[in-house]
């Protein structure tokens, strides 16, 4: 049945998406947020309310059903609290929540991946905030 869905990443393999996963796992994290370029580079349609998803681990093995609740389009600079402390990851202000997903952003992995060593995001960068639930561990 679950090989059925679609899978669903956080980051790029490697010590941050076992966090993050960890993070799921454990209940912590139940937020997360995408640039609404990225859908658009993958030729992505936008995730959609409802949805389920099976997450994937660094390994690339399905360890997990979410299912998503909320999706929504901001600005990066209308991010609040409460998604910030959501994400599972112990920011305790928005600014410290900004500033780790700017070094993220603004990360060589990411920018290796864009093909453009220069970009950066500022308030108005279009985000995609979406709120999930854990379904089932595999």
């Amino acid at each position: 049945m679950t090989a059925d869905l679609p899978t669903y990443e956080f980051a790029f393999p490697g010590p941050l998406r076992d966090r993050l996963v960890a993070a799921v796992l454990d209940g912590t994290k139940t937020t997360t947020t995408g640039l609404l370029q990225d859908y658009k580079i993958d030729g992505e349609p936008l995730p959609a309310e409802g949805s389920q998803a099976a997450l994937i681990d660094s390994a690339g093995r399905r360890i997990a059903v979410i299912e998503l609740t909320t999706v929504l389009i901001r600005r990066l600079g209308d991010v609040d609290l409460d998604h910030a402390r959501d994400e599972g990851e112990g920011y305790d202000s928005v600014a410290a929540w900004r500033a780790g997903h700017e070094d993220y952003w603004h990360g060589s992995d990411y920018r290796g991946w864009l093909g453009n060593p220069g970009f950066t995001v500022d308030d108005d960068t279009p985000a995609v905030l979406e709120r999930f639930r854990l379904v089932a561990t595999l």
